[in-house]
């Protein structure tokens, strides 16, 4: 089984518009959304939920009145301000949007009046959809466990892909190169990295790069709307070449793009122009990588 994630040092490049692309040309595959804190794969692919689990990736402090002495020891370690006193009710309260559920406040408390319980931090879902299954996620409002989120959706897609006898995981990861992208990369067997000609596109591509490189993934680029500033691609290539790393794909600009995303389907089944043809060969390039 393969694993591929579509990645980007920054968000905007047009990845999630190449991977539904993807996911309608791919065969054999399950399709996984890592991007859980603004997920809009599904905007393209348009999933059916058949299966809804919930995500627990944090936890609270609660306290138990009838144990606490409102010394107030518990409010004097909490480095977030989680844990203050109420006038109206005259004893120490949790805020639970403050707390950060380090276990400092249960830890110190010698009445044992605190615990930590474990949240609801989002929802996992394994969908239908006409191009395979795919497995995504939301995060909800607040909530910072998003890595562990990603990897929870990895590994039921690659349950899923087991059961189904599917020989690849398409992933849409998230943008730039935080935790999150960390948890979409590891273990892949390529990172293909979507880049824009700007002067911000090449110096979030070398971050991502970097980040690749340091987990020891293979990666290939592909420059989209590269004829935007055709200076800015050369100087892309040139640096992707002296990092030993193959451009697998340049991507024209054109409308008919945003003509698809608002008729909400991937481009190659939308038109079968050179953008079209432009994706179809990053694609067959992508499996010669592989």
């Amino acid at each position: 089984m393969k694993q591929i994630a579509i990645v980007s040092g920054k968000g905007g490049t047009g990845k999630t518009t190449i991977v539904a692309s993807f996911a309608a040309l791919a065969t054999h595959k399950v399709i996984a959304d890592c991007d859980v804190d603004a997920p809009d794969l599904h905007l393209l692919l348009h999933p059916g939920v058949v299966k809804q689990v919930e995500f627990r990736g944090a936890k609270v402090a609660e306290m138990d009145k009838a144990r606490c002495i409102e010394c107030g020891t518990c409010a004097s370690v909490c480095r977030f301000h989680a844990i203050s006193y109420s006038d109206s009710r005259s004893s120490f309260i949790i805020n639970p949007m403050r707390c950060e559920g380090c276990g400092a406040c249960a830890f110190i408390c010698e009445q044992d009046a605190i615990t930590l319980r474990e949240r609801v931090s989002g929802y996992i879902f394994t969908s239908h959809t006409k191009y395979g299954i795919m497995v995504h996620a939301q995060l909800k409002i607040g909530e910072e466990s998003s890595g562990k989120l990603v990897t929870a959706v990895r590994t039921s897609a690659q349950e899923v892909a087991e059961e189904k006898g599917c020989e690849l995981i398409l992933i849409d990861g998230s943008p730039g190169i935080g935790c999150p992208v960390i948890a979409s990369l590891t273990g892949v067997d390529l990172a293909l990295v979507i880049t824009e000609p700007t002067t911000s596109g090449l110096h979030d591509l070398v971050r991502i790069m970097d980040v690749a490189r340091h987990f020891g993934i293979p990666r290939a680029v592909c420059i989209n709307k590269y004829d935007l500033n055709e200076a800015n691609s050369q100087k892309i290539a040139d640096f992707c070449h002296h990092q030993g790393v193959p451009v697998a794909g340049k991507i024209p600009y054109d409308r008919v793009v945003t003509e698809a995303m608002i008729a909400g389907m991937p481009v190659v089944e939308y038109s079968s122009g050179t953008v079209s043809r432009a994706i179809i060969t990053l694609w067959e390039h992508v499996n010669h990588i592989l």
